[in-house]
């Protein structure tokens, strides 16, 4: 008898390993490697920029943030209908790589502007303007195509662990920002965030194509080769038809009015601890690192199994209750340490649980609400919330005076929230059921013709 290549018996040997260690099946580490190098380079370029962002923000005055947040809202607002037009008509396998590769254009322009006009300050918050809806859509995206590729199942199994992807990223993005701002300057770092979008594209690409090696369906693969047609605006429709996909906008709502509460604390917070530019880079920088490697841990060993075993409930609700009760604590004790406690609580419990958890959700929609209502929720439901909450954060501290009524407030906000994630779960769990009935009577059916 014939023996295997040794190569082939390592690659084999090393499949089973990872799968065990990670409670995943074997045919499944590689999407799941291709997953995790899709997020990582989409991150890596994205954290790179993330900590300029900020420190852009905060030199405009935290008194005028509210004006980028809706100046975001309104360029998120631009930018749909076009995502929609790419959406409709181009092939579905790909949107991702025209949505990035457009980015990355952008990048390119937007790097030549920092080179001719470096102390511009209007560039400067266009950048910043720009980079908020970047982050959103592309990242938006990304998940598309994972919901799109994948069954609830499998999701349950490979969502955390690609996620990881992403917060290896967030680790490796602000790294190597500092370690080479100084040299390349911010219009290198754009470059360089550029070609992490086009290798983003080529990892994207790769698991398209294992899909198609072991695709879901007899005529899923040539469906991905076709365009999702429809309206450009078919993404808010679907939502306010679907009370399933309008809780998303209410749970994505609800996530982006507590974000924004603690965002605008930890600004008003950081311009009083640290009143130099440098210095609040570098703190933004190291909450980051913190934020990524607690979200490390947690997608590698507990995400995926809590998912399994407890549900996604569990994902969706944990997160809100914990920030209510880092609101209860901001309201008594409004102190910048204890700020960084419920800022690195709540975003690495986003990152770990909530984000996963969140994507989850979409594996049981249609097909075409998983590219174009996801991505309306996904922006322009989240950076509308990022606007209103701006202001409404902004007018209850005209009103009050007291940084603890907006704190009250935010806890309220967080347990409608967490309300709102658990009744997701159960309706998740209802068509899931529904679509595995419809799976089994068309097996039936198929096996009684037969």
């Amino acid at each position: 008898m014939q023996r295997p290549p040794a190569t082939e018996g390592h690659s084999s040997a090393w499949r089973v390993l990872v799968a065990r260690v990670f409670d995943v099946e074997a045919q499944e580490v590689e999407p799941l490697a291709l997953g995790l190098i899709m997020f990582f380079l989409l991150f890596t370029g994205y954290f790179m920029l993330r900590p300029v962002r900020e420190t852009m923000g905060i030199a405009g005055g935290v008194q005028n943030l509210q004006w980028l947040f809706t100046g975001t809202f309104v360029a998120t607002l631009a930018a749909m209908p076009l995502f929609g037009w790419l959406a409709a008509r181009a092939e579905r396998r790909r949107v991702l790589a025209w949505t990035l590769g457009f980015f990355a254009m952008n990048l390119a322009l937007f790097a030549l502007g920092f080179e001719l006009r470096p102390d511009d300050v209007w560039l400067a918050r266009g950048f910043y303007i720009w980079l908020s809806v970047f982050n959103l859509l592309s990242v938006s995206v990304a998940w598309s195509v994972m919901a799109d590729l994948f069954r609830i199942a499998e999701a349950k199994r490979l969502f955390a662990l690609a996620a990881v992807g992403a917060s290896v990223g967030g680790l490796a993005g602000p790294l190597l920002g500092v370690a080479l701002v100084g040299s390349i300057g911010h219009a290198g770092l754009l470059l360089l965030s550029a070609l992490l979008l086009v290798g983003t594209i080529f990892a994207a690409r790769h698991l398209q194509m294992w899909r198609d090696r072991h695709p879901l369906g007899p005529d899923e693969t040539r469906a991905r080769s076709r365009p999702l047609g429809g309206s450009p605006f078919a993404g808010a429709s679907q939502v306010l038809r679907s009370p399933f996909l309008l809780g998303c906008a209410v749970f994505v709502l609800l996530l982006a009015a507590s974000t924004t509460f603690l965002y605008f604390e930890q600004a008003r917070l950081v311009q009083a601890e640290f009143p130099n530019r440098v210095d609040q880079t570098r703190v933004f920088g190291v909450i980051d690192m913190i934020v990524q490697a607690l979200a490390i841990v947690t997608q590698l060993f507990f995400t995926g199994r809590i998912a399994q075993r407890l549900g996604v409930g569990v994902l969706l609700v944990a997160v809100p209750l914990a920030v209510a009760g880092g609101f209860l604590w901001l309201a008594f004790a409004p102190t910048f340490a204890v700020l960084v406690v419920v800022m690195i609580a709540r975003r690495a419990g986003e990152y770990a649980l909530v984000r996963p958890g969140r994507e989850m959700l979409f594996t049981v929609v249609p097909v075409e609400a998983k590219y174009k209502a996801k991505n309306f929720i996904d922006t322009v439901v989240y950076r509308g919330s990022d606007a209103l909450s701006g202001w409404l954060k902004a007018t209850i501290e005209l009103i009050a005076h007291q940084p603890a009524v907006a704190a009250l407030v935010g806890a309220g906000i967080a347990l409608t929230w967490g309300a709102t994630g658990a009744w997701l779960a159960r309706e998740q769990r209802k068509l899931d059921d529904s679509a595995s009935r419809v799976d089994a009577d068309v097996g039936s059916a198929t096996v009684a013709g037969a």
